[in-house]
């Protein structure tokens, strides 16, 4: 086998001249990222065994119950034959394990690692001889070197490149997209020498339909995430903070983004809203702005666009007080409508949703809060959505869910309601100003 020239790009037909043979395959964190892999791996022909420290998760997978899943995946999911436990012994004698836990911050926004260091110690207690292990937990620079092969090294007496090999590919998941997916996202892998990092773009390319790019080392590997999501935060960042001005001087800042669109060169759109959600984009900046501070630098660009975008549910919050205020209304005591928990369109995923955060804003001003997601109706106060309009005096839009984006005036006029903010930008503001409803987006 050829290994990978550092910088080059593997594309998908390696897996057809080189391909491996079945291996035992421990998927460790069964959330958004792993199970999709470990179905993408039993499918692939790998023999899967999922693990994860939470039993009743477990409990559910066994039964083969995932409601994060997409369509495809659930349909295979079903008829799978994975090993599901949260024993960590059965994952003794594995070949390859990959580690898929979260990566939170604190109250503080300090990176938590203490689920990856946790991790690599359990992996590291069955780790033996020539198995592989690959991080696809979101980590800043360093994470790797300084705390996950260490307890890797510490807990097994094995020594990497030598007795094990290690390798860090960085998670890549857009829940909800059914293109870009576990199977056809392209994927970065750095090694912590070169037989870990061969090894590691030969499992990948067991897996996936999508070009593999080596990098160089391992904080590369780490650093492309970071710069992945830091990006999207800083462009969001920008364009929450023209809304937030242009909508004082009267200019529609989604028709002023759509015009700067038609520049077919050195623009890429980004758009406005009520506040930036997940896992990955309010999370990973405070990774690369402690990683700077360890080494000496203060991020203060990543550090202002966090402020921005934090301050997006709260500055939501301020345009319905704003419109009510405008009716001579109050927020203390008035119904209110929040449309939307999860943080993203058409999934039920409510990681760090801004939606929770305007819910708190709300009932701290003294608003009668009611909740209507369809993709989490077990979160939601009300069951149907005319059951969340009915007596309301205002609805706020979280997030742009496909049944929402549908509503007409007259839906929320039927129903008493005359103040609409619209959070994502998704309803046709003409039509709802030309029915007599008190209408702010963000930015227009």
């Amino acid at each position: 086998m050829n290994e990978p020239t550092s910088g080059s790009v593997l594309p998908i037909e390696r897996q057809a001249r080189n391909p491996i043979a079945s291996l035992r395959v421990a998927i460790v964190g069964l959330g958004y990222v792993g199970l999709p892999l470990a179905v993408l791996a039993e499918e692939r022909g790998h023999r899967v065994i999922g693990f994860d420290i939470d039993p009743i998760k477990t409990a559910l997978l066994e039964r083969r119950s995932a409601s994060f899943l997409s369509e495809e995946e659930a349909r295979v999911f079903k008829k799978s034959r994975m090993s599901i436990t949260s024993d960590e012994g059965v994952m003794d004698a594995a070949d390859v394990y990959v580690i898929c836990v979260p990566t939170p911050v604190d109250e503080r926004h300090e990176p938590d690692l203490r689920p990856v260091e946790a991790a690599a110690s359990a992996v590291g207690r069955a780790l033996r001889r020539g198995s592989l292990v690959i991080l696809e937990s979101t980590v800043n620079p360093g994470v790797c070197e300084s705390a996950a092969l260490p307890r890797l090294e510490k807990a097994s007496g094995l020594k990497v490149e030598r007795d094990f090999f290690f390798a860090h590919c960085p998670e890549r998941v857009n829940p909800g997209d059914t293109y870009w997916t576990t199977r056809t996202i392209p994927r970065v892998v750095g090694g912590a020498g070169p037989m870990s990092l061969a090894r590691a773009v030969d499992f990948y390319a067991s897996l996936v339909e999508a070009d593999i790019r080596p990098m160089k080392s391992l904080k590369e590997a780490e650093a492309v995430k970071m710069v992945e999501n830091a990006f999207r935060d800083v462009n969001i960042a920008f364009v929450n903070e023209l809304a937030m001005s242009f909508g004082r001087a009267g200019i529609d800042i989604t028709h002023v983004i759509e015009g700067a669109a038609t520049k077919p060169f050195s623009f890429m759109a980004h758009f406005p809203g009520c506040g930036v959600g997940g896992h990955c984009i309010p999370v990973d900046p405070y990774y690369l702005i402690r990683y700077g501070r360890e080494n000496g630098f203060e991020h203060q660009f990543l550090k202002a666009a966090r402020q921005v975008n934090n301050r997006m549910p709260i500055y939501t919050v301020d345009l319905l007080e704003e419109a009510l205020g405008a009716q001579e209304l109050g927020l203390s005591g008035t119904a209110v409508t929040l449309l939307g928990l999860a943080y993203k369109r058409d999934v039920p995923d409510m990681r760090g949703s801004p939606a929770l955060a305007i819910r708190e804003e709300l009932a701290r001003r003294g608003a009668s809060v009611r909740t209507f997601d369809p993709f989490a109706i077990e979160t939601s106060t009300a069951r149907t959505l005319e059951e969340a309009l009915q007596g309301s005096s205002a609805a706020v839009i979280a997030t742009d869910h496909s049944m929402f984006r549908t509503l007409s005036p007259e839906d929320f006029i039927g129903y008493g309601v005359s103040v609409v903010i619209d959070g994502r930008n998704c309803l046709e503001k003409e039509a709802f100003v030309d029915a007599g409803l008190s209408y702010r987006g963000i930015g227009r």
